[in-house]
């Protein structure tokens, strides 16, 4: 088994990720085409009285709509098969371990077992996740943002410089809550491990090992509100950016309308 995350993504699923990280790119690339053709029907309806411009720009709209939603259909469904490919194949690779089919005789081995355990059961599905949208989803974001930005930059060089004023803190922000929604799952995580153990050990005091079991339950429970919190945190606040820069261009825009200079 591979050490570090990244080689265990390339190792189960190298070809698989090639392929996905093409279809970002086709799907970033249509996903900016459309606000072009929306620019020049606006264009057309506003500069003549002829409608078949708007007739032809408005099917090709549509044509470019629908290959853009199968585009984005297939990667997602691509990126599902190779998630959960992998999770079959780290389950597979866990439970024929030799330390898995062996009984245990002392408190290290029933940790194990409960490590295994909770591997198997709970952990595979989030690292499987990873491994399906781990190169992938970062190359649609950035791709979708940099043809944006690009298209933007093209007509208009201060709606570009105003939108990545405004969305620039999250650059900031985005990082450091996502690294403590990181420290807070690595606890759960060892606390789950160490709840699984308990589970299959026979304790000499079974009150008291259930007292211990509760507690790493209500643990369990307090570390998943602190995520929730930290995750429509972070959601209200890329929202809020988001909508921040839309109010900006808007009035920008506007303002250049009026003022004539467009």
């Amino acid at each position: 088994m591979p050490k570090s995350l990244w080689t265990l993504v390339w190792h189960l699923s190298a070809i698989d990720q090639i392929w996905a990280a093409v279809l970002s790119i086709a799907v970033a690339l249509l996903d900016t085409a459309p606000i072009e053709v929306q620019r020049r029907i606006v264009n057309a309806i506003t500069q003549g009285h002829d409608f078949s411009p708007v007739l032809i720009l408005t099917l090709i709209y549509g044509g470019l709509v629908l290959i853009q939603g199968l585009t984005k259909l297939l990667l997602n469904i691509y990126r599902s098969w190779i998630a959960e490919n992998s999770v079959r194949a780290l389950r597979s690779f866990v439970g024929g371990l030799p330390s898995a089919q062996k009984p245990r005789e002392n408190k290290d081995d029933v940790r194990a077992q409960g490590t295994e355990i909770s591997i198997v059961l709970a952990e595979t599905d989030p690292v499987g996740t990873f491994v399906g949208a781990s190169v992938s989803e970062p190359l649609l974001q950035i791709g979708i943002l940099c043809c944006v930005f690009g298209y933007l930059a093209y007509l208009r060089p201060l709606m570009a410089l105003v939108a990545l004023v405004v969305l620039s803190p999250q650059f900031i922000f985005v990082p450091l809550i996502q690294r403590a929604i990181n420290r807070k799952v690595s606890k759960r995580i060892s606390t789950l491990r160490a709840a699984s153990a308990g589970m299959v050990v026979e304790p000499s005091d079974l009150r008291a090992a259930l007292r211990r079991q509760e507690s790493r339950f209500f643990h369990v429970f307090r570390l998943n509100m602190i995520v929730f919190k930290l995750k429509f945190s972070l959601n209200f606040l890329m929202n809020l950016s988001h909508h921040v820069g839309i109010a900006a261009i808007l009035g920008i825009g506007g303002w250049l309308v009026v003022a004539g200079k467009t």
